[in-house]
């Protein structure tokens, strides 16, 4: 079976999605135990920061095997 361009999309935004929720729910979770007191935009913002350096290490590393 043969993806369309507009699946690959949907997938790519829902992976991007669903990698920023769990950025946050884990900073939620775990920045308690090592006594970091952050508020929600705070935790938010530093979602986005994981997210773009997922985003281009995902990248790159495709970028890199397609070369081999």
């Amino acid at each position: 079976m043969i993806r369309s361009r507009h699946m690959s999309l949907l997938e790519a935004i829902t992976n991007v999605a669903v990698g920023y929720l769990l950025a946050v729910i884990t900073q939620i979770l775990v920045f308690p135990w090592f006594g970091l007191k952050v508020e929600l935009g705070e935790h938010m913002a530093i979602g986005v920061t994981f997210v773009a350096v997922s985003l281009a290490r995902s990248y790159l590393l495709r970028r890199l095997f397609a070369l081999i």
